[in-house]
């Protein structure tokens, strides 16, 4: 399937001349840096978002701030506004390349009620009832900081909830079990919908077994958001350097002095939002504790008013499928369909384009109506999956005011706004609020340990990663 060149949205502004290309290949587990005023990837989000707003340019040269954040993604950026509105501190972001140049204008745009991997069933499994609602109830408070954050950002919300899609019948009694627990232990209204409910009512998805309907849950589109936060940020005073990736963070006397190309940053405080483009030099407390995963993306060309019927789109709610290699897909507000999934193991694979064909043919499994449609936007990006599934915010070492958060995998849209604000509650000083277990320890390290640390453990995660795809693809299709 050809893609139109001419849609692929690279956003470059013509006063910009020393901008570098797009690295396709980037892969944390093999490069230091995610390189150095790179343009941004060519996504639907950024090809459509319009102009960037003005950020405040690279370091030009030693400095100092009370408090720096790494990363200018939804979480730096949510973390140094909660930090300007609620503290009165102004915080330097310093950004590799462009201002939300990873997962923030890479993802699904699916504000989800969630903060991990895990179901509320499986936190039960863990941490028993109590921490599970108390768990429950962060989520909550998430999506409403998400809300209250967006309210004057034209990020062209699609309320309505999420609705989990059965992808085949046996797993319609897995659903309902979930949902049942949802209703009855936590006060979530989680009801159960039929196959002919879901696609007379909602969405002709051709592979609907039923599905379960979350009361939360909203579509927006990823590059407006990221641009709304900028702008939020520096009308807060928050310095944003864009062009300034973070070589190397060393601590003397209770200070921390990060290395950029053209001049060192002093720090009181340093909060880490790097997400999935967390590269494995950046500090000894992030090294090998995330597995980053690809996650691709299609767009199509706008859909006519048939094929919109053809696929009995009645719905524009964000909508997953319950595969554990999982599909996020809605209808936009200019009627196309995003559709994403896994993708390639490595950068190095990652521009390949069987991909791209994957999710072509995934596409059309669920609306044969558009078997051969044109895609106008393709690309991909690296996810934050932390080895136990569910992220942190945490100050890992007590004796260093370093911090971070981090290992959303793949909900963090609307977490990295709670991340953001819990962040900027450790940088200030108010880390005895948050008594979750996500805030009091740190990003785990795989269970055999004695290989984890080792410095040639992450080539062999690759390994273990094919087996769990192979294994993951058994299970939802064949098994």
């Amino acid at each position: 399937m050809s893609i139109n060149v001419e849609a692929t949205g690279l956003n470059i502004n013509p006063n910009i001349t020393t901008r570098d290309p797009y690295n396709p290949q980037y892969d944390p587990l093999v490069h230091t840096t995610p390189g150095e005023g790179q343009e941004y990837a060519p996504t639907y989000w950024i090809g459509t978002a319009g102009e960037a707003p003005e950020d405040d340019g690279p370091v030009m040269g030693d400095m100092s701030a009370d408090v720096v954040i790494v990363g200018s993604g939804y979480t730096g950026l949510c973390a140094a506004i909660y930090l300007a509105e609620h503290y009165g501190i102004k915080a330097t972001v310093l950004e590799a390349n462009r201002t939300s140049w990873g997962c923030s204008t890479r993802n699904g745009g699916q504000a989800q009620c969630a903060s991990g991997r895990l179901k509320r069933s499986q936190w039960i499994e863990r941490w028993g009832e109590e921490t599970a609602l108390k768990m429950h109830q962060e989520c909550l408070d998430g999506m409403q900081t998400f809300k209250d954050l967006i309210k004057d950002i034209d990020c062209e919300p699609q309320f309505g909830g999420h609705l989990y899609i059965a992808h085949r019948d046996k797993i319609m009694p897995t659903l309902e079990k979930e949902a049942k627990l949802l209703r009855t232990k936590f006060n979530y209204d989680a009801q159960i919908l039929d196959a002919s409910t879901v696609k007379n009512l909602y969405v002709g998805d051709a592979e609907a077994a039923g599905a379960m309907h979350e009361p939360e849950g909203i579509g927006i589109h990823a590059g407006k958001l990221a641009f709304g936060y900028l702008k939020k940020a520096r009308a807060l005073g928050v310095k944003v350097h864009t062009s300034s990736p973070v070589l190397g963070i060393e601590t003397r006397d209770g200070k921390h002095y990060l290395r950029t190309p053209k001049g060192t940053v002093e720090a009181r405080s340093v909060g880490l939002a790097t997400g999935g483009y967390t590269s494995q030099n950046l500090h000894a407390q992030t090294k090998n504790r995330l597995l980053p995963v690809l996650s691709n993306s299609i767009v199509t060309r706008p859909l006519t008013q048939d094929e919109i019927d053809a696929c009995n789109f009645k719905t524009t709610r964000v909508l997953t499928d319950t595969r554990v290699l999982r599909h996020y897909y809605r209808l936009l507000p200019d009627n196309r369909v995003q559709i994403g999934s896994r993708s390639a193991i490595s950068g190095r694979h990652a521009p390949k384009g069987k991909y791209q064909q994957f999710l072509e043919n995934d596409l059309a499994k669920k609306f044969p109506a558009l078997n051969g449609i044109q895609v106008d936007y393709s690309w991909w990006g690296w996810v934050d999956v932390s080895h136990d599934m569910m992220p942190r915010i945490y100050r890992p070492d007590p004796k260093q005011t370093i911090y971070y958060a981090m290992g959303y995998g793949g909900n963090g849209v609307m977490y990295s706004a709670q991340a953001g604000k819990r962040l900027a509650q450790w940088i200030a000083g108010e880390e005895t609020q948050l008594d979750l277990p996500i805030f009091q320890s740190k990003l785990p390290f795989p269970n055999v340990r004695e290989v984890v640390e080792s410095e040639v453990f992450a080539p062999f995660r690759r390994i273990g990663q094919r087996f769990l795809y192979n294994w993951y693809h058994l299970k939802d299709e064949v098994l």
